[in-house]
């Protein structure tokens, strides 16, 4: 506790906040990518400490909020296959398609089950042999590895009968395609520190440079945070655009090279569809097709189009142009009233690293 204690230490906290504060001249657009960094700084309220004249804009957030209605969808139609046993973390439960949630068909008699881990997935089909197991993988770059583990895992055991399936998303394209917009009111960004942990810096630098933004690679605790704020505006005050490590007792230039010799090995990138922001070139990442026999999707194919099936309630939901940083939460009219955990609308709001779930857990009774 006493390395963690270190970044969330008052004098640290508030010696950074002074020099914020001393530092700030201009009004500037921040965004942080990570729901964890956006529940840390609504938890720890972070945005308080600030000049009036800093705003805090909250990315995309997780890969659970970004994960299409079509991918949730294609989930439940698997999961009612009664010869599967369809699987993944707790926070993908309750995630909305475009009718029931996974909770709802696993009401209805799916077999539906939490696990911790993919691996405990590829376990599962070990002991029931006669079923077909799917794992419902989401991910960003950071936990993409992990879910590739089980796949080399089932390989090496030799099953048949374990599948992913997969809403893998890459971080930067998500970047870029906020700063392309017309209207991009973001100045600066906080890079996500685990994720670069693993893909290292190399294009967030060429991000940097090609639209002239500071992207700090911050982390997670108080001072992480205020300290690639401080980062931030240093180089906007100063006119400058470039990809700043603040973030170095955990991120490396290179990154994770295992890591990234595995996504290698088993994906390529592909244009993947973001929820509430669209079609992204090079968004995403699926399996190759040497290794289509793990692919669910391609092993249980769904007939129908769910694309144009939506609540008419989501269609209220604004919580794409929330992530793309042109709105914030306190612009929804159905935050906090028709919309809230027990009855979401967004995955932004059922996610734990969503946004708007956030500020109904941190914010609200404030």
């Amino acid at each position: 506790m006493q390395y963690l204690d270190d970044y969330r230490d008052k004098d640290r906290i508030q010696t950074l906040v002074r020099a914020i504060q001393k530092e700030t001249i201009h009004s500037w657009n921040i965004m942080e990518i990570c729901g964890g960094q956006t529940h840390a700084i609504a938890r720890n309220r972070i945005e308080e400490m600030l000049p009036p004249t800093i705003r805090l804009l909250h990315g995309p957030g997780c890969p659970v909020c970004v994960t299409p209605e079509e991918m949730i969808d294609h989930a439940i139609a698997i999961a009612q296959n009664p010869r599967v046993i369809f699987t993944s973390f707790g926070d993908m439960m309750r995630v909305p398609g475009s009718g029931i949630d996974l909770l709802q068909a696993k009401a209805q008699g799916a077999d539906v089950r939490i696990l911790y881990s993919s691996l405990d997935a590829v376990k599962l089909a070990v002991a029931n042999p006669e079923k077909e197991v799917v794992f419902f993988a989401i991910g960003f770059e950071t936990t993409i590895p992990v879910h590739l583990m089980a796949i080399k895992e089932a390989i090496r055991r030799g099953l048949k009968n374990f599948s992913l399936l997969c809403s893998f998303f890459a971080v930067p394209p998500g970047i870029e395609i906020i700063l392309s917009q017309p209207d991009n009111k973001v100045d600066g960004f906080l890079a996500a520190g685990h994720v670069c942990a693993i893909t290292g810096n190399e294009a967030y630098h060429r991000l940097a440079e090609k639209y002239h933004k500071p992207i700090v690679v911050t982390g997670f605790e108080p001072a992480d945070l205020l300290y690639g704020i401080y980062k931030c505006i240093h180089q906007l005050e100063a006119g400058d655009g470039k990809l700043e490590n603040a973030y170095k007792r955990a991120v490396h230039e290179a990154g994770n090279e295992k890591a990234k010799l595995l996504m290698e090995t088993f994906l390529e990138p592909v244009k993947q569809k973001w929820r509430g922001i669209g079609n992204i070139l090079d968004g995403g990442f699926a399996l190759r097709k040497k290794y289509a026999t793990f692919d669910a999707a391609i092993k249980f194919p769904v007939n129908g189009d769910f694309s144009s099936q939506t609540k008419n309630e989501v269609i209220r939901c604004i919580a794409g142009e929330i992530m793309k940083g042109n709105r914030q939460v306190s612009d929804c009219s159905c935050f906090g009233t028709i919309c809230k955990p027990d009855h979401p609308l967004g995955a932004s709001m059922v996610s734990e690293e969503g946004v708007c779930a956030a500020y109904y857990n941190y914010q609200t009774n404030r």
